[in-house]
C-alpha cells in the first residue's frame, strides 16, 4: 500500500487491475467503506502537501547580518556613533545632526536585511505555489455510492476516482478501467513530456520504471485532456510525485550556497578586518614613546611612567584610522549597482527576482536548459508535407514555415496551389475536419485547446486556404476584419470554419491503441457520408487498397508505390517528425447514410472492435510530419555561448531521438557527430558511477539528457557545482523547481512556465526565448566588471585615507583629518562616482572571453598593489599639504600665509604635545573663510582648534585627487585615451557636481 518508513512500497504499474485492488482491499464498484475510510486516514492522514514551518521572522532578520562586510560596518557604526557623542559633547552640540553618519549606516544594513528577508520568502512562496496546483474536489466511490464533490484532501489510499475531461488529477493513481476508448493526460508540467500522455490499464512489468513510462498511472496535479476512466489511489499526500517534488524544492533551497559575488565579499571582507587590525594596533604600537615611558639602570628599564590620556588619545588616532579603512558606502553602491543591472535586464525581457543574481550570470559556466518550452517553442506545428503527384512513382513534398499557433506566422514555401487540386482539398478536409482541436488568442499569443497535434493541423489548413478563390478571399477579408472571435476568445478559423460548414460531422470513432487512428464521419454536400481518418503511417497503410493522385484520380497501391510512402515517411521520422497519415473512404455501406443515434446502424459506432472494419479499404491521401520546433534565434545563442567558453546541456522529460534531433538541428551537436557518451537517458546516467558520471560533465561540449525524472535533472546540477562549475538551470514546468532552486541561477520561462517554476528561480524570462539568457550573462559580466572598478575605486580611495592617518600618527603630527569627515567622504564624497562607474558600457568582446573561474579573486594581487601605489599618492598628498601649511610660506608659486598663520618648523610640528613647555612661542591670528579670525588664548591651541584651515585643505586634496582617481577605475587595463571618460557620462556628472 501507501509506502512508509516500516513498510515496502506497493508498485501498483506493475500489476495487473485486479491485484491491485486486491492489494487494497477494495472493489471497483463498491469504493471503500465510511469505517476503512477513517482508518487510512488516521494512518496516511490527509492528501495534502505539508506546511513546512517558517522560520520567525525575527530569525530571518539576524541572520541577514550574519555576513563579514556587514559585521565590520556595525563595528564602523557603533564606533562612529562613540565619536560622534564625544565630538558633540567636546562642541556643546547634542543635535541629531552629529549623528548623520551611524544613523545612515544603520539605514543601509536596515535596506539589505530587507532585501535578504524579502528574497527567502520568495524562497517560500515556490511552496505556496506548488500547494495551488492541488485538486479542490473530486468524484469518488464510498459505500457503494458516487459521491460527486468530496473534498480531495479527505482521499486515501485505495479511494476509488472516476476522472474525466478537464479534470485535475487528485492524487496518484493506478488506472482501473477506461469509460472512454482513450484518455490522454497532460502532464508536461511534471515530467517535461510535450504531448499529453495517453493511458491504459495494461501493467507494465518494470519495477524500476521511469515516471513517463508509467502509462497506466495518473498523477496529480496534472490534467485530463481527452476521455474518462475510473482510477485506483494509490499514494496521497506527501507520497505523491508532487509531493516529492515539494521535499527536493525543500532540500534545494536548504541546500542554496552563497553567490560568486557574496564569497568573494565576504574574502575581501575577512582580509579587510585583518588588514585594518593589524594597521591599527601598529599605529597604536609606534606611538607608545608618548604614552609609555622609563629609564634606563645598569642596562635595565626601571622608574615605568605611563600616561593614560595620551594612550587613549593614540587609541583614537587608531579607530580614526578603522574608520578610514572601512569602504561604509560599498552596500550601497553594490545594492544600487545591481539594481539598475536589473532595470537593464529588465528592457531585455529578463525580470530578476533576487539581486545578486544579477552578477551570478556574469560568471555562469554552464547553461543547463530544458527542450519543451525553452529551445523549442512548446507549441506543435507542421514541417512539411507529402502527396503524391501525376504518378504513383512521384511524391510532392511541400514545405512549412512558422513555429507557433498563429495562423500568419509563415507559410508554406512557393505554395502554388492557389486552386488546389482534389488531393490537396482531401488532405485539407481530413486535417480540418478530423480534429477537435481548437486555437485561442489572450491577445498576446495564441494557444491551443485538444491536442497539440490536432491544432497544428488546423493551422496548416489556414496556410492552405480553401480551394474556391472566391470562398478563400472573402475568409480572407473576415479574418483581416477579425470577426471570427467567439466564446471568450475562441478563434473560429476562417478556412477551418469554411469546411466545417461545407461538410457536417455526425460521428467519431475515437482513437485506440490496437489500430492507432482516429476516423469522423461527415455528411458531404452531395448528401453522401464519407469517412475521414488520421493515424500512424504504418497502421494506415496496412488498411489502404487505394492511393490518390494529384489530379484526384483513383488507383490501386502496388508495392513500389508503398514502399516510396514507408521510405518517405522514415525520412521525416529520422529528422524528429511525428508523422500522421491522413487517408478517406467514401463506400460505407449501412454508414453512407447515417445521420444519428436513431440509424440502424448506430450499434456499430458503439463497439470499438468494430473500428478497423469501418477504417478497411481506404483510399491513402498523404503524410503530414509535425514537430515542437526549435526557437529560431536558438541556434545563435547557441554559437555564442561556445564563443564565451559556456557549456550548454540539455536535460529534458522528451524521448532520446527526439531531443537528439532538436539538439542536432539547433547545433549543439552537428550532423556527424557521434554521441556515444555525449546523449544519455536520466536512467542511463544515474546507473553510472560517480566517477564515470563527473568525468562525462567534465568533458567539453554539449550533453542531451532524455527521459529526466526531477530527481535526474537536480543530481546532475548538484554534480556540475561540485567540480566547480556556476550552474545556470533553465524551465518551466513543476518538474524543473528542484533544479532550478538548487542552481546557482535558476531562470524559468515567464509565458509557458508554471507558478512553481517562477517561484523557485532567480529570473523568469518574460519572453520564454532562450537568447535572452545569453543577453542576460553579457550584462551579468559587464555588471561584475563595473562592480570591480568602483571596489577598485573604493579600495584605492581608502587606502589613501589610511596612509593619511598612517603618516600623521608616524610622524607625530596633529591628525589631518577627523572621523566625521572621513565618514562624510566615503559615504556622500566617494558614493556618486562610485556608483557611476556602474554605469560603464560593456566591453565590446566581453561574451568573447572564457567565464571567470569560481576561484578567481576579486581583486588581483597585481591590481591590489596598483592601487595601494595609488592610495600612498593620495596619503602623501593629503598629509603633505597639511604639512606645507604649518611650514612653508608659499608652494609652487601659491602663498600660503597670506591669512597672516604663524609658520613653525617641521620639528616642532613633530613634537607638538611638549608645546607647553616652550617658550617665547606664539601663534599669531588668522582669518578663515568667511573672514572670521581664528584667535588663540593658549598659544598651544593652534596645533588643535587652528588647524581647522589645514584640516579643510587636506580634506580639498583628498577629495580632488579621488574624483581624478575615478577616472582612472573606468578600466582595468585600458587607459583613457583608449577608454575616455566621456563614455560614462553620469561619471562625469558625479564629479562635477560633487557636495564638497
Amino acid at each position: 500500500m501507501d509506502p512508509s518508513e516500516d513498510e515496502k512500497p506497493f508498485h501498483a504499474w506493475s500489476w495487473p487491475v485486479e491485484q491491485c485492488l486486491k492489494e487494497y482491499s477494495v472493489k471497483i464498484d463498491k469504493g471503500l467503506s465510511t469505517y476503512e475510510v477513517e482508518k487510512r486516514l488516521e494512518k496516511y492522514g490527509w492528501n495534502e502537501l505539508q506546511k513546512e514551518r517558517r522560520k520567525p521572522l525575527w530569525l530571518c532578520v539576524l541572520e541577514q547580518f550574519d555576513d563579514t562586510l556587514v559585521k565590520i560596518l556595525l563595528i564602523a557604526a557603533f564606533i562612529s556613533f562613540i565619536l560622534a557623542y564625544l565630538h558633540g559633547s567636546e562642541a556643546g552640540d547634542s543635535g541629531l545632526e552629529v549623528y548623520v553618519e551611524p544613523i545612515v549606516i544603520i539605514l543601509i544594513l536596515v535596506l539589505n536585511a530587507i532585501v535578504g528577508v524579502w528574497q527567502e520568502n520568495n524562497a517560500e512562496r515556490a511552496l505556496d505555489a506548488l500547494k495551488e496546483m492541488q485538486c479542490d474536489s473530486c468524484k469518488v466511490r464510498r459505500d457503494g455510492h458516487l459521491v460527486p464533490g468530496l473534498p480531495a484532501k479527505e482521499l486515501v489510499p485505495g479511494d476509488i476516482v472516476e476522472l474525466r475531461v478537464g479534470d485535475k488529477v487528485p492524487a496518484d493513481m493506478r488506472v482501473a478501467a477506461l469509460k472512454t476508448s482513450t484518455v490522454r493526460v497532460e502532464q508536461s508540467s511534471l515530467t517535461g513530456e510535450a504531448m499529453p500522455v495517453l493511458k491504459g490499464t495494461d501493467p507494465i512489468f518494470l519495477d524500476d520504471c521511469e515516471l513517463q513510462a508509467k502509462e497506466n498511472m495518473v498523477f496529480a496535479g496534472t490534467t485530463v485532456v481527452n476521455g474518462s476512466c475510473i482510477c485506483l489511489v494509490v499514494n496521497t499526500g506527501m507520497h505523491t510525485e508532487i509531493g516529492k517534488i515539494q521535499k527536493q524544492i525543500h532540500e534545494a533551497s536548504l541546500e542554496e550556497s552563497d553567490t560568486p559575488l557574496k564569497k568573494k565579499l565576504d574574502e575581501f571582507g575577512n582580509r579587510l578586518t585583518t588588514a585594518i587590525g593589524i594597521v591599527c594596533l601598529i599605529v597604536w604600537a609606534v606611538n607608545y614613546k608618548y604614552f609609555l615611558t622609563w629609564e634606563i639602570k645598569h642596562g635595565w628599564p626601571t622608574n615605568f611612567r605611563f600616561s593614560f590620556e595620551k594612550c587613549t588619545y593614540y587609541f583614537k588616532i587608531a579607530v580614526v584610522l578603522a574608520v578610514a579603512a572601512i569602504p561604509e558606502g560599498l552596500p550601497a553602491v553594490i545594492t544600487t549597482c545591481l539594481a539598475l543591472g536589473t532595470r537593464k535586464m529588465a528592457q531585455k525581457n529578463a525580470i530578476v527576482r533576487k539581486l545578486p543574481s544579477v552578477e551570478t550570470l556574469g560568471c555562469t559556466t554552464v547553461i543547463c536548459s530544458d527542450k519543451t518550452g525553452t529551445l523549442t517553442t512548446n507549441q506543435m506545428s507542421v514541417t512539411e508535407f507529402f502527396t503524391l503527384g501525376g504518378k504513383t512513382t512521384i511524391s510532392r513534398i511541400f514545405s512549412v514555415e512558422g513555429t507557433t499557433y498563429d495562423p500568419k506566422d509563415g507559410g508554406i514555401v512557393d505554395w502554388n496551389c492557389y486552386n488546389m487540386d482534389a488531393n490537396l482539398q482531401a488532405l485539407a478536409e481530413v486535417c480540418a475536419l478530423c480534429n477537435d482541436a481548437g486555437i485561442y488568442s489572450d491577445g498576446q499569443l495564441y494557444r491551443m485547446t485538444g491536442l497539440p497535434t490536432e491544432a497544428a493541423l488546423k493551422v496548416l489548413v489556414e496556410k492552405m486556404g480553401v480551394p474556391d478563390s472566391k470562398a478563400r478571399n472573402k475568409i480572407r477579408d473576415a479574418q483581416l476584419a477579425a470577426n471570427y472571435l467567439i466564446d471568450h476568445n475562441t478563434v473560429k478559423l476562417g478556412c477551418c470554419e469554411w469546411w466545417t460548414r461545407r461538410s457536417k460531422r455526425v460521428a467519431t470513432l475515437e482513437f485506440d491503441r490496437v489500430r492507432k487512428s482516429m476516423s469522423v464521419i461527415v455528411r458531404e454536400p452531395c448528401g453522401r457520408n464519407r469517412l475521414l481518418v488520421k493515424g500512424a503511417v504504418e497502421s494506415l497503410l496496412e488498411r489502404t487498397l487505394y492511393i490518390q493522385l494529384a489530379d484526384g484520380s483513383i488507383v490501386p497501391i502496388d508495392e513500389p508505390c508503398r514502399q516510396l510512402l514507408l521510405s518517405r515517411h522514415s525520412e521525416m521520422s529520422s529528422k524528429g517528425l511525428r508523422c500522421l497519415g491522413m487517408a478517406y473512404k467514401d463506400d460505407l455501406g449501412e454508414l453512407s447514410d447515417y445521420y444519428a443515434e436513431g440509424h440502424p446502424a448506430y450499434k456499430k459506432l458503439l463497439d470499438p472492435s468494430c473500428f478497423s472494419l469501418i477504417e478497411s479499404n481506404l483510399v491513402f491521401v498523404g503524410v503530414v510530419g509535425l514537430r515542437d520546433p526549435p526557437r529560431e534565434e536558438v541556434h545563435q545563442a547557441i554559437e555564442d555561448c561556445r564563443g564565451a567558453g559556456i557549456k550548454v546541456m540539455v536535460i529534458t522529460g522528451d524521448n532520446k531521438s527526439t531531443a537528439e534531433a532538436i539538439c542536432r538541428e539547433i547545433h549543439l551537436f552537428s550532423e556527424d557527430d557521434d554521441l556515444a557518451g555525449r546523449s544519455f537517458s536520466g536512467k542511463e546516467f544515474m546507473e553510472l558511477s560517480s566517477v564515470e558520471q563527473m568525468k562525462i560533465l567534465n568533458e567539453p561540449g554539449g550533453k542531451v539528457f532524455s527521459r529526466a525524472e526531477p530527481r535526474h535533472k537536480q543530481e546532475i546540477v548538484r554534480m556540475l557545482k561540485e567540480i566547480g562549475e556556476i550552474v545556470a538551470m533553465t524551465g518551466d514546468g513543476v518538474n524543473d523547481a528542484p533544479a532550478l532552486k538548487l542552481a546557482d541561477i535558476g531562470i524559468a520561462m515567464g509565458v509557458t512556465g508554471t507558478e512553481v517554476a517562477k517561484e523557485a528561480s532567480d529570473m523568469v524570462l518574460a519572453d520564454d526565448n532562450f537568447s535572452t539568457i545569453v543577453s542576460a550573462i553579457a550584462e551579468g559580466r559587464s555588471i561584475y566588471n563595473n562592480m570591480k572598478a568602483f571596489i577598485r575605486y573604493m579600495i584605492s580611495s581608502n587606502f589613501g585615507e589610511v596612509i593619511a592617518i598612517f603618516l600623521t600618527a608616524a610622524l607625530g603630527i596633529p591628525e589631518c583629518m577627523i572621523p566625521v569627515q572621513l565618514l562624510w567622504v566615503n559615504l556622500v564624497t566617494d558614493g556618486p562616482p562610485a556608483t557611476a562607474l556602474g554605469f560603464n558600457p560593456a566591453e565590446v568582446d566581453i561574451m568573447q572571453k572564457p567565464p571567470r573561474r569560481s576561484n578567481d579573486a576579486l581583486i588581483s594581487s597585481w591590481v591590489l598593489f596598483r592601487y595601494m601605489v595609488i592610495g600612498s599618492y593620495v596619503g602623501l598628498a593629503t598629509v603633505g599639504i597639511f604639512i606645507l601649511w604649518y611650514t612653508r610660506a608659499s608652494f609652487l608659486g601659491i602663498n600660503l600665509v597670506s591669512d597672516g598663520h604663524t609658520l613653525v618648523e617641521l620639528s616642532q610640528l613633530r613634537n607638538w604635545g611638549e608645546c607647553p613647555g616652550w617658550s617665547n612661542f606664539v601663534a599669531a591670528p588668522f582669518t578663515v573663510a568667511g573672514g572670521r579670525v581664528i584667535t588663540f588664548s593658549n598659544p598651544c591651541d593652534y596645533f588643535s582648534v587652528g588647524k581647522v584651515k589645514a584640516m579643510t585643505l587636506s580634506l580639498s586634496v583628498l577629495v580632488a585627487i579621488e574624483m581624478f582617481n575615478s577616472l582612472n577605475a573606468l578600466s582595468e587595463d585600458t587607459s583613457l585615451i583608449k577608454m575616455p571618460p566621456w563614455r560614462n557620462c553620469w561619471l562625469l556628472l558625479a564629479i562635477s557636481c560633487n557636495p564638497y
